[in-house]
């Protein structure tokens, strides 16, 4: 069903960082600061555009925020206005000309654009547009939404909202022009984006509420699904694009993406992955001296798990805090060669010990299989594997990087065989009842694709008169 998909998909997805802020004297450096904030969701290339509102001007580069912005790079690119970008990409689908966010120029002025999602018929729109005369500057399906907007007509707003009906995908946008900025979400709400204020008005738009609180910002609200935020001298508007809206919040953000610090939809991240972690105790306990997490994303679940199962909690790993995030390394070699140099085992901890190993989720298997011989050459006794979440069986197309089925250890392994292949001495994954229990919202809240293979989005659209003009 998805095979012709799968190979376009790896060049594409994404899973990234946005961030903004409008009519502040400092937008420039509070947008850095907030980028720094969101570095967790993308490690390979970074940016920010900036407006003194006649004016706009950009930075961008590939690596982490701290090492692409130099001293005097901001004062450069000083502005009122400002939007930022972190990104991370699949193979084929890095280098520069992909980081963004991207600034355009036309006769009706500039416009900057930023982006965290996918759009799952970025291909067939490509097609279509390129029939029309469009030439692409890169091979981000961002891209494609400045290209429709200038085939429309009518306010920025109403070719904006023209625009959205044809991206089908999981989105969330902000744009940037020399007085005006424009936050979207898509329709079914797959990804975050909230919505701040600062302690003089000027407002502030972020992919977490964690890049909020790293400039001082006062969350005011999310941005809905279907909703175009419109910012401007005047203030907030808001506006809908879109007759229909669901909230379908990816769960991997709550598993994985965001930092525990950070409120998804008014859910806090940190005591989710804990009630995970509970929850998966009562469902899978085990015979064993004490529980251990990986760090980062494993060890709030760990906490749970550990206060559920009255089995001490220990810190049996260190990390190493200048190490990348391993499940976001672009190429398979690089996240296996990782994995040594970002975790240690404590021998003094482990030796001799039954451990309880708890992990937020297991995509490919790389990671945990070298933990587990990483802790066995510790001395550990036993490893007993605890995933506090299910068993990721199906690709998503929605921007999370497993794109395809084969490179899913669960979708052509069962449970028993997982286990071997780790070298664990048993393996239990969080059930989808105990899943969307232990997060606390209700079940058709989240999108549960990769777990259950029901996806919110259809992956095969096919576009209304796709071979006629766009108007």
């Amino acid at each position: 069903m998805f095979d012709d998909i799968e190979a376009d998909s790896q060049k594409i997805n994404e899973e990234c960082g946005v961030f903004g802020v409008f009519n502040h004297l400092d937008a420039t450096t509070l947008t850095y600061f907030g980028l720094n904030a969101l570095q967790h969701r993308g490690q390979e290339g970074c940016g920010i555009v900036a407006s003194d509102g006649k004016t706009m001007r950009q930075k961008k580069g590939e690596g982490l925020v701290k090492t692409v912005f130099r001293t005097g790079d901001l004062e450069k690119i000083n502005g009122i206005h400002a939007i930022g970008h972190v990104r991370y990409s699949t193979a084929g689908g890095g280098g520069i000309m992909n980081v963004q966010p991207f600034l355009f120029q036309s006769l009706s002025g500039p416009l900057g654009l930023c982006h965290n999602g996918n759009i799952v018929n970025a291909t067939q729109l490509k097609e279509t547009l390129e029939q029309q005369g469009s030439i692409f500057q890169t091979t981000s399906d961002t891209e494609i939404l400045a290209h429709l907007i200038k085939r429309q007509k009518g306010t920025l707003m109403e070719r904006l909202k023209a625009s959205l009906l044809f991206l089908e995908g999981a989105f969330a946008f902000i744009l940037l022009l020399e007085n005006e900025m424009y936050a979207v979400l898509d329709q079914h709400g797959l990804r975050p984006l909230s919505i701040g204020i600062l302690p003089n008005g000027s407002y502030v738009v972020a992919s977490e509420t964690c890049g909020l609180e790293a400039i001082d910002a006062q969350f005011f609200r999310d941005v809905q699904p279907g909703e175009i935020i419109h910012i401007d001298k005047k203030g907030l508007h808001s506006e809908y694009y879109a007759c229909e809206q669901s909230h379908q919040m990816c769960m991997m953000e709550y598993i994985y993406f965001a930092r525990p610090d950070s409120q998804i939809e008014n859910i806090n991240v940190y005591y989710a992955r804990k009630a995970c972690g509970r929850r998966l105790a009562k469902e899978s306990p085990v015979d064993a001296d004490i529980v251990i997490g990986v760090p980062d994303s494993g060890m709030s679940a760990a906490i749970g798990y550990s206060e559920e199962s009255h089995l001490p909690f220990e810190l049996g790993m260190l990390k190493n805090k200048s190490a990348n995030r391993t499940f976001i390394e672009p190429i398979q070699s690089l996240r296996e060669a990782s994995v040594g140099l970002k975790l240690s085992a404590v021998r003094s901890v482990i030796s001799g010990k039954r451990v309880v190993l708890i992990d937020d989720s297991i995509v490919r298997g790389t990671t945990i299989k070298q933990l587990v011989c990483l802790l066995k050459s510790a001395g550990a006794k036993e490893i007993h594997v605890r995933i506090a979440a299910p068993e990721i069986k199906f690709p998503c197309f929605y921007g999370v990087d497993f794109s395809t089925y084969e490179e899913l250890i669960s979708a052509h392994k069962n449970v028993a065989e997982v286990t071997n292949d780790i070298h664990a001495d048993s393996l239990a994954f969080l059930s989808i009842p105990g899943l969307i229990e232990a997060v606390g919202r209700k079940p058709n809240a989240y999108c549960l694709a990769c777990f259950n293979g029901l996806y919110p989005i259809p992956i095969h659209q096919p576009i209304i008169q796709a071979n006629k003009e766009i108007k």
